[in-house]
């Protein structure tokens, strides 16, 4: 946008919204561990309670372990 000789209003709007977004991420990471941790708290509930089976077990699993692989995916 600098290159094209945008406004500059044009080109601080861009910049707050650039920086906002920088910030939006490791907060949108920590709400995840968050709730992939309550999740795996539910689910270690459910299987002392033996209800180890059922759609929204493997469901469960299947979130705890893409989730998962994200993480390592993005500390690599």
């Amino acid at each position: 946008m600098k290159e094209k000789g945008a406004d500059p209003y044009d080109l601080k709007q861009q910049e707050n919204v650039l920086a906002e977004s920088r910030m939006m991420v490791p907060d949108c990471r920590k709400r995840l561990e968050a709730s992939l941790s309550d999740l795996k708290g539910t689910l270690a509930e459910l299987e002392e309670s033996n209800e180890k089976e059922g759609p929204e077990i493997e469901e469960a699993r299947s979130t705890i372990a893409e989730v998962e692989q994200l993480f390592q995916t993005t500390e690599a």
